[in-house]
């Protein structure tokens, strides 16, 4: 199959999924019900994300991605799309999300030599099976929680599928300047596409939310490809700077909640993003395509820099990151004086 029919069908896979939630979504009791850590007023549907599954399954087959790679990816979707209507317990998801990214760095070192590993392993050292096992130890980590924080962020409407555009699309750009494995150009490409055609039923306005199938399926397969086109550590640091906005929230914010004595498990509404849509008024539109321009800018600066080494990159990294910390901590500051209390 020529690769635009491909990405045509991802586009429309993502449209229809939406719309076919959308419309069923009461029937079947996908129904997201507004609580006090909600940014929305109204019952909604969600598990929209189903049809980006649908692209990204599809897709996978039809480019003959290793099911290495997307199988275990799909058993999760599968599994948060039951979660999406049983709201399964953290005791249950995480233990499973652990053994699906085991399972998918064990196997991918068969599958796709991972050059990964070399940011961990020292085949000529006497602890080298202590350090592979390291590496997967930390390898899965990484996946597990940007699978979990790409959820956690997707809490406007738009945010996730913006973010899933420019993500993906940054992933195929690097893929295409710097590794050249036309396969996971095209599968980024069928991801954003997929993104794209669920975002009209997001955005500006919601029909119905992407859900954990969706949020958990792209944190966990960008993730992925991460570790799959890293071939040093620079690569890395780069391609993981793609979803900058996500990660500098979420963990500003985990700084924030551990300082004030919070359980990190226990659910909030206290990411940046949240503050600027909730307390300030801020329309959601506004908000997701200021993360998304962010995005855009911190990736193709990334992009620009990497040819210099890793000096530049994580320099620029951290300018970035103390950048949002400010910001951050100004909007808090403002909220507070303006009378909204603790943020």
């Amino acid at each position: 199959m020529d690769n635009y029919y491909l990405y045509s069908v991802c586009l429309v896979a993502g449209a229809v999924g939406a719309l076919f939630i959308s419309r069923l979504a009461f029937k079947w009791g996908l129904i997201d019900r507004p609580n006090g850590r909600s940014s929305h007023g109204s019952p909604t549907p969600k598990g929209g994300g189903i049809g980006i599954l649908v692209a990204f399954i599809f897709s996978s087959l039809i480019l003959k991605i290793a099911f290495t790679f997307w199988v275990p990816a799909a058993f999760l979707a599968l599994l948060s799309f039951w979660g999406d209507k049983f709201d399964l317990s953290p005791k249950i998801r995480l233990p499973l999300q652990f053994v699906a990214a085991l399972i998918f760095v064990q196997l991918s070192t068969v599958s796709y030599h991972l050059s990964a590993l070399a940011l961990f392993s020292l085949p000529q050292s006497a602890f080298f099976f202590l350090s592979s096992v390291l590496c997967f130890i930390c390898l899965s980590v990484f996946i597990v929680g940007t699978a979990n924080w790409y959820n956690f962020m997707d809490g406007i409407n738009g945010i996730a599928g913006i973010t899933g555009i420019v993500g993906f699309g940054l992933l195929a750009a690097f893929n295409v300047l710097y590794v050249g494995d036309s396969r996971f150009s095209a599968l980024s490409i069928c991801i954003a596409f997929s993104c794209l055609g669920f975002l009209p039923f997001n955005f500006p306005k919601a029909k119905v939310f992407m859900g954990d199938v969706g949020s958990i399926l792209l944190g966990f397969v960008f993730a992925a490809m991460v570790v799959i086109l890293s071939k040093t550590f620079l690569d890395l640091v780069c391609l993981a700077g793609f979803l900058f906005p996500f990660y500098a929230d979420e963990l500003a914010t985990m700084f924030i909640r551990i300082k004030d004595g919070e359980n990190l498990l226990r659910p909030h509404r206290r990411h940046l993003y949240q503050i600027l849509a909730n307390e300030m008024g801020i329309a959601h539109w506004k908000v997701s395509v200021g993360y998304g321009i962010l995005q855009l800018v911190v990736g193709l600066s990334l992009l620009s820099l990497r040819p210099l080494g890793l000096l530049p990159v994580l320099t620029l990294l951290v300018i970035y990151f103390f950048g949002f910390v400010w910001a951050n901590y100004f909007v808090r500051a403002r909220v507070v004086d303006g009378g909204g209390g603790r943020v």
